[in-house]
């Protein structure tokens, strides 16, 4: 091998083991927080449905199982809706379930913190701490268990098809909740227009619910998504001029 195909050979070589490093190859912890994890609901995920972040269906709406309620410091007061992430059972050889692949959820509810208890208060701050569904904490971690120490890391979201939008309110006022984004998964900032209309700045009303107080009843409605990392979706006309309220609307495309 000639001089330079070895130093080719090295600098690949280097590439791969910092690919294996940011992506959390084997026993490599680099980029993961410690926390820990406890569960909600049965196995069919009946009390995990609607939550605090504002989504209602969570089968419909497809998010399923995989999902978690997150601690205050980890939900900041619903701004970390819609995010991703990855979570691996640590140091806890009993009940850690042996090569368990890491789970991945999105966050889609608030687990409430406790200050009358003290004991069990594991959502309080500064505590970061997942409640995560029945079926998505078994695949890490025994039932008996409980609660299990864990590692966590934000990792980008994958959905299936485009960026969904709800429309919900009155004649007064209307309320749009945002979901199935991909990649961030956090949406920052909303804008509407009306087909009469300029651009305007939608509020966040909880979770990932935005609303405006325009009266835009028989104008066709277009939005701009923006994201936590920066990324912005425009839909044109994506409602038509007759559109109904409770109505979901599929905007073909995805961050």
């Amino acid at each position: 091998m000639d001089s330079m195909a070895r130093h080719v050979s090295f600098f690949m070589a280097i590439l791969v083991f910092m690919g294996l490093a940011a992506c959390g190859g084997g026993n490599d912890h680099t980029g993961w927080r410690d926390a820990h994890a406890t569960f909600y609901g049965d196995l069919g995920g009946g009390e995990t449905m609607q939550g605090a972040c504002g989504y209602e269906n969570l089968f419909e709406q497809g998010y399923g199982l995989e999902t978690a309620a997150l601690s205050s410091v980890l939900f900041r007061e619903g701004a970390m809706c819609g995010a991703c992430f990855e979570i691996m059972c640590v140091n806890d050889p009993k009940w850690c379930i042996k090569g368990a692949d890491p789970i991945r959820v999105t966050a889609t509810n608030f687990c409430p913190p406790n200050y009358t208890k003290s004991e069990g208060n594991w959502c309080n701050p500064p505590l970061e701490h997942f409640d995560l569904t029945l079926k998505m904490f078994l695949r890490i971690a025994k039932y008996k268990a409980g609660i299990v120490p864990v590692k966590y890391r934000r990792v980008l979201c994958y959905k299936q098809g485009g960026v969904h939008f709800v429309i919900k309110g009155n004649s007064y006022w209307i309320l749009v909740l945002v979901y199935n984004v991909a990649r961030s998964g956090v949406v920052s900032a909303v804008q509407i227009k009306g087909s009469n209309t300029n651009w305007m700045p939608m509020s966040r009303n909880w979770g990932m619910n935005w609303h405006t107080f325009s009266r835009l009843a028989g104008q066709s409605l277009s939005f701009r998504v923006t994201t936590s990392d920066g990324k912005m979706l425009q839909f044109n006309n994506l409602v038509p001029a007759n559109w109904q309220f409770n109505s979901v609307y599929d905007g073909k495309k995805n961050f």
